[in-house]
């Protein structure tokens, strides 16, 4: 019988409540595939900064360390702490445990409407990869001459051969495996997500990076897009794009508006991703913390369980992970079981044990 260690860190706002609900369907499918699963619950956030002066413990890296994959609720929560404090805790796993890919699937499951009219369950349905260590992101910089008329800032991005090849050539070889085109040259699409018309450092580089890499990948269909241009494309014809692969602030960006497509933030997980297994990957929804929310079991669960349903993929219990996408969409496609961004009345923890009733093969339309 397989055995995996589960970290769960539900964090701030509505965390806990979407933690509740990723157990749930976690200890609901080990059950049913026969496997063990051991989970253990971190209080790291902004309550632990209050009484700590930091977000986690200075161990924290070596602690997780000993798990196989990382479940992450939500951070941050400006009343309590600076968004740009708490965020520490979220950059110091990703840096420090390598997750060097940020996944993020962007599907539109029948029974869910989305407020873009173009977005159906038959044109969206496609993956953004997300480098995820460097970039935009590499806190470089500084301060300088403050509370004077001369005070500025620099905030440098930082942009490696490295870093860039291994990200792009994940996403070439993603979309490789999913056969969006079907069996035949080309067999899928790597969107490459530039400024380089602006960016003329940055990007140009980025740029050849991908060049490089995509000319070991004939079958391969490629294509390029402004970033500007491509979230007009995503809303214009969302059908059209299979894998894009993006810089880390680019892909923070664009994935926002995929979540649309989706239905909602509340749909929106993701995965990241340290694709040796060096490390454990994290897995969480990409919705935030919503304080306003918290406690009144109204946040959507969808998009925690779909983070499941990621780590159960990327751990290699595949069909465990389709039995709980199969699981998601039954019910979504009955509507009858609605959190009110759906449009419905019920509860987080309600939407939570419809699903688990499909998985164990239950009705899951009655609450």
């Amino acid at each position: 019988m397989s055995s995996y260690r589960i970290a769960i860190i539900p964090g701030d706002g509505v965390g806990n409540e979407v933690a509740s609900e990723a157990t749930k369907i976690l200890r609901a499918i080990a059950e049913k595939h026969g496997f063990n699963v051991e989970t253990e619950n971190f209080n790291w956030g902004c309550d632990y900064y209050l009484k700590n002066g930091m977000m986690m413990p200075k161990n924290a890296l070596e602690i997780l360390q000993e798990f196989d994959a990382i479940f992450l609720g939500c951070i941050g929560d400006a009343n309590k702490v600076p968004d740009h404090i708490s965020i520490t805790l979220l950059l110091t796993i990703r840096k420090g445990f390598d997750q060097y890919i940020n996944l993020r699937p962007i599907k539109l499951y029948p029974g869910v409407e989305s407020p873009v009219k173009t977005a159906t369950p038959e044109t969206v349905d496609m993956v953004v990869i997300r480098e995820n260590t460097e970039g935009e992101y590499s806190a470089t910089g500084g301060f300088f001459k403050l509370g004077s008329p001369d005070a500025f800032a620099i905030q440098t991005g930082i942009f490696t051969q490295k870093g860039c090849e291994r990200v792009i050539r994940y996403a070439f070889e993603l979309a490789r495996k999913r056969k969006k085109f079907g069996d035949k040259a080309p067999v899928g699409m790597v969107t490459n997500c530039t400024k380089s018309n602006a960016l003329n450092y940055s990007m140009v580089f980025w740029d050849s990076v991908y060049q490089k890499v995509a000319k070991e990948y004939l079958d391969i269909r490629t294509d390029m897009a402004m970033v500007d241009a491509l979230t007009m494309w995503f809303v214009k014809n969302p059908g059209y794009f299979d894998v894009i692969v993006a810089s880390n602030l680019f892909g923070d960006i664009i994935t926002d508006l995929g979540s649309m497509l989706q239905g909602g933030m509340g749909f929106a997980a993701g995965g990241n991703i340290n694709p040796e297994k060096i490390y454990p990957s994290m897995f969480e929804p990409i919705h935030g913390s919503a304080p306003k929310y918290a406690g009144k079991a109204i946040v959507n669960p969808i998009a925690s369980i779909e983070s499941i349903r990621m780590m159960l993929d990327h751990l290699g219990e595949e069909q465990a992970a389709l039995d709980i996408q199969r699981a998601v969409v039954k019910t979504l496609a009955l509507g009858k079981v609605k959190t009110p961004d759906m449009g419905g009345t019920n509860k987080t923890h309600e939407v939570g044990d419809a699903i688990r009733r499909a998985i164990i093969n239950k009705t899951p339309n009655s609450c």
